[in-house]
């Protein structure tokens, strides 16, 4: 048999909750990470930064808590002015605190709040700022020589100028960084960093500028290239120069030990001649045989040639006789 909870027991069920309700309403922590503003029917009454527990006045008073750490702020690229009349699109971060919760909250009341005063604040200076400067100022940081090719003079005088600066940007942007921190202190903010992210030029300028450089690089490589041709042409002149010689040298050696073989072999057929003239003869004869007759040779010469003496010499005898009375 289920039984009914009787009036008695509903309300002391329905007591417990209100009082639970109202001890959770009534206690609140702040920890390591945030800050806590109390309020009092819309009006701060006391600023909490000590981590513990704390209590309030449940339903009147109110716990606004903010961030005790450090914030990122993030800009939009914005266009600048340099003092020397060129245009650049500057893309800057900065790092701030709060610092007076209380003062944070009159003032911007949230974060988004502060970025919107941040914005404008950081942008307003940052322009002022570049405005003083010439574009190398905003763009390097010291006088560091630049490392590039063989230029023109009219390169180098372009070099000259941008190596040289006044100031740079690490400079720039510390005083960014003081001027921003002095006015976002009227909203309880401080200002730990401003940094530029990204510079950029304007669209119509970048064409320009890579098309620039896109004839600077072919310029250099044309160089390279007519000045590698001129190597190689250079290179095989040279070869045939030296080819030259040495086919030259090695004909006239060639010459000179034909030459003296040339004269060995007559020296050596003198000395066979005057030790056998007519073995002489007859090895010479049979040579010239060798090296002008082959076997369908047809020759017309008289019988009594002393070429025809060893191709038929029964044939000599027979003529001789035939011619006696």
């Amino acid at each position: 048999m289920i039984t009914r909870p009787s009036g008695a027991a509903i309300a002391e069920i329905i007591i417990v909750i209100i009082g639970l309700l109202t001890l959770n309403s009534a206690l609140f922590t702040v920890n390591e990470t945030n800050q806590v503003v109390v309020t009092q029917m819309g009006k701060p009454i006391k600023v909490l930064k000590k981590p513990g527990l704390y209590m309030k006045i449940p339903f009147i008073q109110m716990a606004h808590k903010f961030e005790d750490r450090l914030l990122e702020y993030d800009a939009a690229p914005r266009r600048c002015v340099t003092k020397d009349k060129k245009y650049i699109f500057l893309n800057n971060y900065a790092r701030w605190r709060i610092v007076d919760p209380l003062l944070f909250m009159k003032t911007v009341r949230n974060e988004p709040g502060a970025h919107s005063r941040l914005d404008d604040i950081i942008y307003s200076v940052l322009r002022e700022e570049v405005g003083k400067y010439n574009l190398m100022d905003t763009v390097r940081t010291s006088n560091r020589k630049i490392l590039s090719a063989e230029i023109t003079p009219e390169e180098e005088q372009v070099k000259r100028e941008i190596e040289r600066i006044e100031v740079g940007r690490e400079k720039i942007m510390k005083v960014v960084n003081e001027k921003s921190d002095q006015m976002a202190r009227e909203y309880g903010i401080k200002v730990i960093d401003v940094r530029i992210k990204r510079a950029d030029l304007p669209k119509a300028n970048r064409e320009a500028v890579f098309a620039r450089m896109k004839a600077e690089r072919n310029r250099i490589s044309n160089r390279y290239i007519s000045e590698g041709e001129g190597e190689k042409a250079k290179i095989l002149g040279e070869m045939e120069k030296e080819l030259a010689r040495i086919r030259s040298e090695a004909y006239r050696k060639a010459q000179e030990i034909k030459g003296e073989a040339d004269a060995e072999a007559t020296k050596i057929y003198a000395q066979a001649y005057e030790q056998d003239p007519d073995f002489f003869n007859f090895s010479k004869t049979l040579e010239t045989y060798r090296e002008t007759l082959s076997k369908k040779t047809l020759i017309v010469v008289p019988l009594d040639s002393k070429f025809f003496k060893y191709l038929a010499p029964e044939a000599a005898p027979e003529k001789a006789s035939s011619n006696k009375p």
